[in-house]
């Protein structure tokens, strides 16, 4: 299983005040826009990204983190297997992505996510 990115989801009240910094300040363009989430990536690195969240609306608690691996089920099966706090199942979402969240030894949830 591989890593193809790494995301930070940063707390908002509102996601749609961030555009005028990530997109219009820093040059980022829209990557995925769910109302609830927006996503930013860099033109020139599409894997250079930065998520806005105002709460996961499919899951219980929202992730500090989100992870993209090859192999979602891969990932969730070894979670599993080490004992870790599944926050919520491997669920397939209707915006295209297979993911789970896991709460890592700190205590923070990160998002394990793969394109479905």
């Amino acid at each position: 299983m591989g890593v193809n990115r790494i995301v930070p989801n940063l707390p908002a009240t509102d996601t749609h005040v961030s555009q005028e910094f990530y997109a219009e300040l820093l040059g980022l363009e829209l990557a995925l826009d769910l109302g609830w989430i927006v996503t930013y990536r860099s033109p020139d690195n599409p894997t250079a990204q930065v998520s806005v969240i105002t709460r996961d609306e499919t899951a219980p608690e929202d992730a500090t983190i989100s992870i993209g691996v090859s192999d979602v089920d891969e990932a969730y099966a070894e979670a599993q297997h080490r004992g870790y706090e599944i926050v919520h199942p491997l669920t397939e979402e209707s915006w295209g992505v297979r993911r789970f969240f896991v709460r890592d030894p700190n205590g923070v949830v990160v998002n394990v996510v793969a394109h479905a």
